[in-house]
């Protein structure tokens, strides 16, 4: 099922799940289920990441082009924040955010499309995410952006953060190019 999102791009998807004495079970993705939903990724690459403690913040983090990434995020382990940023320029929701709340528990994903920054935050000790890209992974074109950026105002909840030493030194989304426009993204 899709839930709507404040940034329309955005797609909340919350699977069917099937349970029974034994456990559960659903589809975590589906490409026919995608393309009802508008999603038109093809996934070429997938990733998993593991956060020990509760309090970690990974991003905000995006591809620049020709390797800009569409993702689809869920959480398998533990609960997180789950953030994405608008960062087309000349678009109407730039600069932007929307907050969904992904857990082993509610199986819920988010896709975001190639324009959007994207980070998270654990909400609980021993979380692991994993998303798939439409794109291959490049360290040439890696960026990040500040997670606690003004101009953005993400309300994270917490002040006492555990960051690596590349988000420390994420820049401002002022201080970023013009990685993407609104109008080539449309």
């Amino acid at each position: 099922m899709k839930s709507p999102s404040l940034l329309p791009e955005l797609v909340v998807i919350e699977p069917k799940v099937f349970n029974d004495s034994r456990g559960w079970f659903f589809e975590s993705y589906s490409l026919r289920n995608a393309k009802t939903f508008g999603i038109e990724a093809e996934f070429v690459q997938d990733n998993h990441s593991y956060s020990a403690k509760k309090g970690v913040i990974r991003g905000l983090h995006y591809q620049a082009p020709p390797f800009a990434q569409s993702k689809l995020v869920r959480c398998t382990r533990g609960s997180v924040l789950d953030v994405a940023v608008d960062i087309r320029h000349g678009s109407p929701n730039y600069a932007k955010w929307f907050g969904v709340v992904l857990s082993s528990e509610n199986k819920k994903q988010l896709f975001i499309p190639k324009g959007f920054a994207h980070g998270f935050l654990t909400l609980e000790d021993d979380c692991e995410v994993q998303y798939k890209v439409d794109s291959f992974y490049s360290y040439e074109y890696d960026r990040n952006i500040r997670y606690d950026d003004p101009d953005i105002g993400i309300e994270w909840g917490v002040t006492d953060v555990s960051l690596s030493e590349k988000d420390m030194r994420a820049p401002f989304l002022k201080e970023r190019g013009k990685d993407f426009l609104w109008e080539a993204c449309k």
